[in-house]
């Protein structure tokens, strides 16, 4: 390759399987199966590369555009940990070239229509906590392999129509099955109908009222905002207490926490907490 006929090429492929090709050069490219398609939706900066472990370092960034990488999408989480693969490419051969990143996308930020994604690295696992955390609370995620509760049926999920929508983060209902307060605090919800369709959240508060009426808060507003009559689903909270595992899901046998693990200020002042040995 000499410098005047190299290109860089970049190809991003979801978890679902879409693939998009992009690349800084005038006229598409195609090799390995895909077709990179120039200035199309995404541009990437100069890779920092290290030796030995250490992480790559580098960023991409484009248009959010209806035909490439969407709003919706970003916001729906389908291009988070997508696959990336960069090489440089010579354009008049492209059978001469050089793969010099490989890893995935990691935090997707956006902004007046643009949007910017870390890149990472294959290393980037090896950063993991790795090891049994001893924790008087369960340190399962609800529903994982390791909690092996199955969230099914309407005890732990439900559908309904949103009555109401205030400040972008509070959904109203007016005709919400019976569940006791805080039922879904913790949980998450999902959209299922309308233009935030696929969009996700957890929840904050959990509000029920009499007549049927109830308020859910989110931590944090969707990024497209639901309208009134959209579907949503939504699924029950685990706070990771002992009690509530026993209690609320009847899953103690699968409690991954240690609720008789001594508190801290026994360990500081055995005196306060009680006779050691």
């Amino acid at each position: 390759m000499t410098a005047t006929t190299i290109a860089r090429a970049w190809m991003v492929r979801r978890a679902d399987g879409m693939v998009l090709g992009f690349t800084d050069h005038d006229a598409s490219l195609t090799f390995e199966g895909i077709r990179f398609l120039p200035d199309h939706g995404m541009s990437a900066r100069a890779l920092v590369q290290a030796t030995g472990l250490s992480v790559d370092n580098s960023e991409a960034e484009g248009a959010l555009s209806d035909d490439a990488i969407t709003e919706k999408d970003v916001l729906a989480g389908r291009w988070d940990g997508a696959e990336v693969r960069m090489w440089e490419v010579d354009w008049t051969r492209v059978a001469s070239r050089r793969l010099i990143f490989a890893g995935s996308l990691g935090e997707i930020a956006r902004s007046r229509g643009a949007f910017r994604a870390e890149l990472r690295g294959l290393s980037e696992p090896l950063n993991a906590a790795r090891g049994l955390v001893f924790h008087p609370r369960c340190s399962a995620r609800l529903g994982d392999s390791n909690c092996k509760r199955i969230l099914t049926g309407a005890t732990f999920m439900t559908e309904a129509s949103i009555a109401k929508v205030s400040d972008g983060s509070v959904l109203g209902f007016t005709a919400f099955p019976a569940y006791g307060p805080g039922w879904f605090e913790r949980g998450n919800i999902l959209v299922l109908s309308g233009k935030a369709e696929g969009l996700h959240a957890s929840i904050k508060d959990d509000v029920a009222s009499p007549g049927g009426r109830r308020e859910i808060a989110l931590w944090q507003a969707l990024g497209i905002l639901p309208d009134i009559g959209d579907r949503v689903r939504i699924v029950a909270g685990c706070d990771k207490r002992a009690e509530t595992c026993r209690k609320k899901f009847d899953n103690f046998l699968n409690f991954r926490g240690f609720p008789h693990i001594p508190s801290e200020d026994w360990i500081m002042a055995p005196q306060t907490g009680g006779r050691r040995g």
